[in-house]
Order: structure tokens, then sequence, then C-alpha cells
């Protein structure tokens, strides 16, 4: 029996070190494919301090597409770092900048807006778990994850997913950099579809648009802006250009403009409102997204403004 019993204790080490190695190789295969990811970003950043943080879902992401985050670097002087992530709320975006903050400093948040991820936690305390994020963060998170597991629910799968790194050993994309699908498509001109326009909006509303559910994410929303304010973050909120056929097929907008108004203008904090302001189909790359000659148009038009000299006054939008 003690023999049997030394046989199994190698046996378990023998794995363990086996798995250990496994798991080494793809942190490291991580670190060379890394691209997109906001904890990937906040562990290879350089810099001490930024100008600004930009976080959001995936609109916001294009401004750092191909060398864009660099034409704005460059035109404006800035220090800039974008954090935005796909189909990510303010729950999952309070989070990413609660890490940022651990390790770097920054004068001004922009926060660009989506009514979408206040309406589900598919987009907050389910994009913890889900695959394709976990697999392009860096093992650093699992006690600030444990946290959130107790405190906002998040399932207890996302920390064990970060410590055994399985979503990183499983990844089949291992040897492929860790890019968005949209990034490809950033120089393509959309071609206006109602079909692709219905499946689009289905696909980021999949919960009713229910007032406890965006109580609850305003409540997130507004935890994030708290932390900024006792760091001394300035913090301006915007929302992004879209084409007007998918801004009419946006549920319950108004009512979530009105909130978020309001939530806003309590705290002094700057809200600009660009969804209307770009109506051609050809500065979209798809159904909702600025594409190269959207966001250079844009930049140019309204945004290097905000970011040369931030807006202090709260608007309506």
């Amino acid at each position: 029996m003690k023999r049997l019993g030394r046989s199994a204790i190698i046996f378990v080490a023998i794995g363990l070190a086996i798995y250990a190695g496994v798991y080494y190789a793809a942190e490291r295969l991580m670190y060379r494919n890394g691209h997109s990811n906001a904890f990937f970003k906040i562990a290879t950043a350089t810099e001490p301090e930024f100008d600004w943080v930009i976080l959001g879902a995936s609109h916001a992401m294009p401004l750092d597409f191909a060398d864009f985050d660099a034409q704005m670097q460059r035109e404006t002087g800035l220090r800039i770092i974008n954090l935005a992530s796909p189909g990510t709320g303010p729950l999952y975006n309070r989070f990413v900048f609660e890490q940022f903050l651990e390790q770097h400093r920054a004068k001004n948040l922009l926060y660009v807006l989506d009514s979408f991820a206040f309406y589900s936690r598919l987009w907050n305390e389910d994009r913890f778990t889900d695959a394709k994020l976990l697999r392009g963060t860096p093992f650093k998170l699992a006690t600030a994850l444990w946290r959130y597991n107790r405190r906002e629910g998040v399932d207890a799968r996302a920390v064990l997913d970060y410590v055994t790194g399985f979503s990183k050993i499983n990844n089949r994309e291992r040897f492929q950099e860790d890019m968005w699908e949209g990034e490809p498509q950033f120089d393509r001109v959309y071609r206006p579809s109602a079909s692709a326009v219905k499946s689009r909006i289905a696909y980021l509303y999949p919960d009713a648009t229910t007032p406890a559910a965006l109580s609850r994410y305003l409540t997130a929303f507004s935890g994030l802006l708290e932390l900024a304010e006792g760091r001394g973050v300035h913090v301006v909120v915007i929302k992004m250009p879209a084409p007007g056929q998918f801004r009419a097929q946006l549920p319950a907008e108004t009512a979530f403009d009105e909130a978020i108004s309001r939530l806003l203008a309590g705290r002094a904090v700057p809200f600009r409102d660009f969804s209307p302001d770009f109506d051609e189909p050809r500065f979209y790359f798809d159904t909702d997204h600025l594409n190269r000659a959207g966001l250079t148009e844009f930049l140019s038009r309204d945004l290097k403004a905000i970011l040369v000299a931030p807006p202090s006054a709260p608007t309506s939008p």
C-alpha cells in the first residue's frame, strides 16, 4: 500500500509538472500573439501615465485598429491607450479600469456608450467567463476576480479558468494574432442590409430592456465614475456615430438616453451624442462600426477637439 501510495503521488506530480509546462508555454504564446485584449495591453504598457484611457464595447475598438491609435496620438500629441473590448458592459469595463489603475495613471477617461450593454448580464457578468477574452488575458487577476465573484455575482468558473489556464491551453487559434474579427474589415465599405441590421439588433439585445437591468448596470457605471473621480480622472462620455437604419431599430433608446443623461448631469460628467452625425454607408464597415474613412472624418470633425481640450460641462444628448 505504501508503494502504491508513493507511485500515485509520483504519477500526480509528473502530471502536474507536465500541465504546468503546457500552461507556461500557452502563457508565453499568449504574450507573443497578444494584440487586442485589454488586460494584455495593461500588462505590456510601458508608460506609467496616459493622457487618455478609452473604455467601451466594440464601437470604441476601431479607434485602435491598424495604425489609427498611432494616428490619433500623432495628431493630438497625447498618450492614449484603448482598453475597449467586444460586447462589454459597464461592470466588465469597471473591472478593466480598476486593474489599469493598479499599475498606471490616467488624466482622462473617454467612455464610449452603448445602450445594449446596460440591459443584459451577457455583456457584463457573463463576459468574465467568455473563452475568447479569457485566453488572451495574462495570469494576474485571480484574486481580483474572486472579489468580483463574491461582490458582483461573477461566475466562479471565471476564477477557475484564470487559475488553471484552461482557455489558453485549449485555444485552437493559439498561433494566430489575438484580433477581433472586425479589425480585418476596417477598410471595407458597408452595403446597407435591413436583414443584417435586424440580426444585429437581435444579437445585441437578447433580453428584454427591463428597468431592473438598466438600474443594475447604471449602478455599475456609477461605480466606475466614482472610481475615476476618486483618482482624479476627468471623464467624458460619448456615443459614436451610427447609421440611421441601425439607430431606428434600437429598443427603448429614448428612455436610456434620459436615464444616462440624468446620471451624468448629477455627476457633472460631459456627454456628447454623435450618433446621428454620420449617416452615409461609406463611413461604416458593417451595420454600425465606423471604418477608416468614417473614423478619420470623426477624428477631424469632433473627436480631436475633445481629446485636446476635454469639455467640462454636461450637455443633453
